[in-house]
C-alpha cells in the first residue's frame, strides 16, 4: 500500500507542475495576442477561408487537444481531492 501511495503523491505533484507550467504559459500569450492585433489577422484569415475543404478536420485536433486538457484538469482536481480525504 506504501508504494502506491507514494505514486500518487508524486502523480499529483507532477500533475500540478504541468498545470502551473501550462497555465503560467497560455494566460501571458493570450494577453499578448489580444493587445498585438493577433486577432484582427485571424478574423481576416477566418473570413478568407475558402469553403471547399471539409469541416471535420479543421475541428478535430483542437476539439481532441481540448479534450485532453479538460481530462487532464478533472484528473488534477480528482488526485487533488483524494488526497484531501485521506488526511
Amino acid at each position: 500500500m506504501g508504494h502506491m501511495a507514494d505514486m500518487v503523491k508524486w502523480w499529483s505533484r507532477v500533475t500540478a507542475a504541468v498545470t502551473g507550467a501550462v497555465l503560467a504559459l497560455v494566460i501571458p500569450v493570450h494577453a499578448w495576442a489580444a493587445t498585438n492585433g493577433v486577432d484582427e489577422v485571424a478574423i481576416e484569415a477566418a473570413k478568407r477561408r475558402t469553403r471547399s475543404r471539409g469541416g471535420f478536420g479543421f475541428f478535430f485536433l483542437p476539439g481532441l487537444c481540448c479534450l485532453f486538457v479538460v481530462g487532464g484538469v478533472v484528473l488534477a482536481i480528482v488526485l487533488i481531492s483524494r488526497n484531501r480525504r485521506r488526511r
